[in-house]
């Protein structure tokens, strides 16, 4: 039978998801700050993430020879991968209806059309949206929602939130991929 000291246990004593729940209240801060240097991400989102994942499997960090270096580089992975999937969603879709429209005055009519072709195939791309989906894009690209405050209004979680976008993004661009390849085998065929 332990004998018990009033001394709160070491981690090495602990189990599964007290573990977990241990490592994460006593390497808080450096979880945050490991975060911070390697995204642009919310270092508290990543966090709370890296949290939510490592819950679903606690016995992971069982085996650990450092807790602390094991959550600090995982953290800082979710921080990198955030802030790159974050720049690749900002960079797919950088501009709305129109900026896309307002195209060079003296550009050729056949790139006017272009643009014009574009434009109808992206908003026939977020049409085939299911609802739930199109709200999320609709709500973040066109409104200018955070994750969060979409998260919020429609009563899902952030991730979920997220999941939605990429999905989405994902959607609008294998679209409008498709119509340039259809567009490139065309004009090779003339």
């Amino acid at each position: 039978m332990p004998i018990l000291t009033g001394s709160a246990p070491r981690l090495s004593d602990l189990d599964g998801a007290d573990l977990l729940n241990r490592a994460i209240e006593d390497y808080y801060n450096e979880l945050v700050a490991a975060a911070a240097r390697r995204s642009g991400a919310n270092a508290f989102d990543v966090v709370h993430d890296l949290y939510l994942k490592l819950a679903a499997q606690p016995d992971v960090l069982r085996d650990k020879r450092s807790l602390k270096v094991y959550l600090c580089r995982a953290a800082a992975n979710l921080g990198i991968d955030r802030f790159r999937r974050e720049r690749f969603e900002a960079a797919l879709f950088s501009g709305g209806e129109h900026e896309a429209s307002s195209v060079a005055e003296d550009a050729s009519p056949e790139r006017m059309l272009e643009v014009e072709a574009r434009i109808a195939i992206l908003r026939d791309a977020i049409t085939e949206l299911p609802a739930r989906r199109r709200a999320v894009f609709i709500l973040h690209r066109f409104h200018g929602l955070t994750a969060d405050d979409i998260a919020a209004r429609l009563n899902i979680t952030r991730n979920m939130v997220d999941r939605h976008l990429r999905q989405a993004l994902s959607h609008c661009l294998e679209r409008l991929v498709a119509v340039e390849i259809e567009l490139a085998v065309w004009s090779w065929s003339r």
